[in-house]
């Protein structure tokens, strides 16, 4: 099976309503399409949202790696050398992870179609479903307390909400929404980098004394911080889950060895595909420490890569995939089944896509 051809493409996916967070409201998602051919007819699928403010990555910078690096050495390969496609891809540019997570899907997609067997189960996984936890947007206490009831009333039994900005509206927010729901669910946070050390052992603490009962907090300090981020780890009673801190194996491996935090949030985006995620869920494992699987703000054909990546893995205990709900749509044919929090990955050979409605296909 030897790579023809590579499409580029635009998609729009309108979302249920405004995603907001303390820095910025989205009202669609806006990512790139690759669609990888061979000589076979088959065809392979990725994706890549621009997400400048946490990758560096956008529009225009994912298609330039793509169109200047990656399809150049892609062209004319054989996909059955899958590790060389890998270390290549890898090597032909640096950063782009996004880019490179969008090519690193479509060779997988075609790998396991070349073998007529889904992708989790070529990585050794027998787990058919995920549950997701789902986003909270920040909006005034009410409507979060709202929106937190009719979460739960659609099955939703783990609720993430962004913190960070104002701590003590952070505490109102987060308060009434515990209220809202009760002591059952889970409530985890994700401060963004938002915080020094010191404030977010402070602010972690109050919450707890409030009863607030936090899952876990998410990136409390910034990324290079690796020093604050240990600080807090060995602080707090709240478990810490290094995001932005990680986006390579190289980076897990030094919150691992270092004990820099409890846990390691996997994005296919950060660390530039399913190849690069392996490494990461192997470190963890190898350490002890387990994993969560997450996602940008993306529509089905790349949350659909790491839902086969979460079935696949022991490690991966949490799951924070909830970009496809989040839209009106699902333009993806075929893939993971959605339904609220319950995910089921696709027996289909690949990652069960057979292709993707509403692109606007680019001029290479």
């Amino acid at each position: 099976m030897k790579i023809t051809g590579v499409r580029l493409g635009k998609i729009s996916v309108p979302l249920r309503v405004p995603f907001k967070t303390a820095l910025r409201s989205v009202n669609s998602v806006e990512d790139v399409i690759v669609e990888i051919s061979t000589d076979t007819g088959e065809k392979g699928y990725g994706e890549a949202p621009p997400t400048g403010v946490i990758t560096g990555d956008t529009t225009g910078a994912i298609l330039g790696a793509l169109r200047d690096h990656i399809i150049p050495t892609l062209m004319g390969r054989d996909v059955d050398d899958l590790e060389n496609l890998m270390i290549d891809l890898n090597r032909c540019v640096v950063k782009n992870s996004s880019a490179k997570a969008a090519a690193d899907m479509a060779l997988w997609d075609l790998y396991g179609k070349l073998y007529r067997i889904p992708v989790y189960k070529m990585l050794g996984g027998s787990r058919k479903k995920l549950v997701t936890d789902i986003t909270i947007s920040v909006n005034p206490p009410e409507v979060m307390a709202e929106d937190a009831r009719n979460a739960v009333g659609r099955g939703y039994d783990t609720l993430k909400m962004k913190v960070g900005i104002d701590p003590a509206l952070d505490v109102t927010r987060l308060t009434a929404v515990r209220e809202a729901v009760g002591p059952d669910v889970k409530i985890r946070i994700d401060a963004n980098q938002a915080w020094n050390a010191r404030q977010a052992v402070r602010i972690l603490d109050q919450m707890q004394n409030k009863g607030l009962d936090i899952e876990l907090c998410e990136q409390p300090v910034p990324a290079h911080d690796l020093d604050g981020l240990r600080y807090v780890t060995e602080r707090s009673i709240v478990p810490v889950l290094a995001d932005e801190s990680v986006f390579s194996p190289e980076d897990a491996l030094t919150i691992l060895q270092t004990h820099a935090a409890d846990l390691i949030n996997i994005k296919l985006m950060k660390c530039g595909g399913i190849y690069n995620a392996l490494k990461i869920a192997a470190a963890a494992e190898l350490y002890g420490a387990e994993c969560m699987i997450g996602c940008m703000l993306e529509a089905k054909v790349s949350v659909n890569a790491a839902v086969h990546l979460g079935c696949a893995k022991g490690v991966i205990t949490r799951v924070d995939l909830d970009g496809p709900v989040l839209c009106t749509e699902d333009p993806v044919q075929g893939g993971a089944v959605f339904r609220e929090k319950d995910i089921t990955v696709s027996d289909d050979p690949g990652l069960g896509i057979r292709g993707v409605d509403g692109v606007m296909w680019l001029d290479n």
